[in-house]
């Protein structure tokens, strides 16, 4: 009989696998090395294709592919409350204690925390992305951040300038947001055994093509460094709607024998592709942290990158050649990188990003993150909003006996709602109100005892299936 898990732990957001990104690798090595540390993880997304319904992963990761399909961007059409029945029947169904949400852009991760808030379930948020203050966008980004951090026990940013970012466009207390940074698989990132020979220089860029991520900062930089080195060389892998801008730089410019276009890289490829070169070119407009520069710097490239975000804090300085995001600081940058190329090391810096970082850290005090929040009050909505309506008394002095110590925690939460703006503060609270209704009428519909719980399983050395609850050994894993 194995033992119990010590933790329950929910993955939720509208990105994972089969989807490759930074998101979706820090929620699968995070959940990865969670598992080994014995807790049970789950991960909720949505639908991609044809996959549906429950998958399991390497080390026995239970993945929730929901149906629904993506709206716009890989995220899904936010329905509110259509997602609630089937979010308590998960967190019932897999005896969930933490509920985990990735990234703010994801509409399915908000809706399960206000859900998992709701039920009473303690919850963490994990921001990935830094989002500005003016542009349409991001203001009702913010406002929607606002409401869906409102009430929530801890929050983990990726780096110290998304920390800084996260608390100014949610109004979280600094003390509730812990840093934790990304990581890198080492083992699967190393550098060639056979270092490519220098008389060409290449220059490798794997980024999706899009604005933010300074597709148009290429088109100008790469014919530069073209007309200034001739033995220079640039393999740009990715795809996105300024593929097509790239591919009219290298028509115009005659580059076609010295810019080569991979199109989309599968993450198992990125680092056959990452060995062939010497400098990794990252020229992102905005930017958390960046995974890929992790990765490079593991595979002993150099790494020149734009000086945004929370990049100047990824890599040690003699690792890294910071730029401005503009084209010509970018061609003084790779001239630098050029020049300081002979030093590089690949087999050492590669040693130094595995005592760097460490998904098994990551974990290790992602841990102590859910303790903190498995620490904090556990109220259910009603409770807590029958304590905001004596609040409210007090205030008025209809009620003037109860001690305003109280219910001072209550209050505060309720302030944020109301903060949120003159009506949609009002509006978030008859927002959360109506989901508890909601998911009172759905206990009488169908009460929790009427939902079947999940038998725990656990993989043990790819032989079998340790399992616990009763389920028969005979009885197989479904796997990819």
């Amino acid at each position: 009989m194995a033992e119990p898990p010590k933790l329950r732990v929910l993955m939720v957001s509208d990105f994972f696998f089969p989807n490759f990104g930074g998101v979706e690798n820090h929620i699968y090595y995070l959940s990865q090395c969670l598992l080994k540390l014995g807790h049970k993880v789950v991960v909720m997304t949505h639908a991609y294709g044809n996959r549906t319904g429950v998958r399991y992963m390497t080390g026995g990761l239970k993945v929730y592919y929901v149906p629904w399909r993506p709206f716009v961007m890989q995220t899904t059409f936010p329905i509110v409350y259509g997602t609630l029945p089937i979010v308590r029947t998960i967190l019932r169904r897999e005896k969930i204690t933490v509920v985990h949400g990735h990234q703010a852009f994801s509409t399915l991760c908000h809706e399960a925390l206000m859900h998992a808030r709701t039920m009473g379930y303690k919850v963490v948020f994990t921001d990935h992305s830094l989002y500005g203050f003016s542009d349409v966008g991001s203001i009702h980004m913010n406002k929607v951040l606002q409401f869906s951090l409102a009430d929530i026990d801890q929050a983990i940013c990726v780096s110290h300038t998304s920390k800084e970012n996260t608390v100014l466009r949610s109004g979280l207390p600094p003390a509730k947001v812990f840093m934790i940074p990304n990581a890198v698989d080492t083992a699967m990132f190393k550098p060639a055994s056979l270092r490519p020979s220098t008389d060409i220089i290449t220059i490798v860029v794997i980024s999706r093509l899009v604005y933010r991520k300074g597709a148009d900062l290429l088109v100008e930089v790469i014919p530069e460094v073209c007309r200034l080195y001739p033995n220079v060389r640039f393999v740009v892998g990715g795809d996105g709607p300024k593929h097509v801008r790239l591919e009219e730089m290298r028509e115009k410019h005659s580059l076609q024998d010295r810019v080569e276009m991979l199109g989309a890289v599968p993450h198992s490829r990125v680092r056959s592709v990452l060995v062939t070169g010497h400098i990794f070119l990252n020229s992102s407009l905005t930017e958390a942290f960046c995974i890929a520069i992790l990765e490079a710097a593991s595979c002993g490239l150099l790494t020149v990158s734009t000086r945004v975000g929370g990049v100047p804090e990824v890599l040690p300085d003699d690792m890294v050649v910071l730029a401005e995001p503009d084209p010509d600081d970018m061609v003084r940058a790779i001239e630098k990188a050029i020049s300081i190329l002979p030093s590089i090391n690949p087999e050492e810096m590669h040693n130094r990003m595995k005592k760097l970082y460490s998904w098994q850290d990551v974990a290790k005090r992602t841990e102590i993150v859910y303790d903190r929040a498995l620490k904090c009050s556990n109220r259910n909505l009603l409770e807590r909003l029958s304590r905001y309506i004596i609040f409210l008394l007090i205030l008025i002095n209809l009620n003037p006996t109860p001690s305003i110590f109280f219910v001072i925690d209550e209050y505060l939460i309720f302030c944020r709602f109301l903060s949120c703006g003159a009506w949609a503060g009002k509006l978030f609270c008859m927002v959360m109100i109506l989901d508890y209704l909601f998911w009172r009428l759905l206990q009488l519909l169908q009460p929790d005892e009427d939902i079947e719980e999940s038998p725990d399983i656990r993989l043990c050395h790819h032989r079998g299936i340790e399992v616990s609850d009763g389920l028969k050994e005979e009885d197989k894993v479904r796997n990819e």
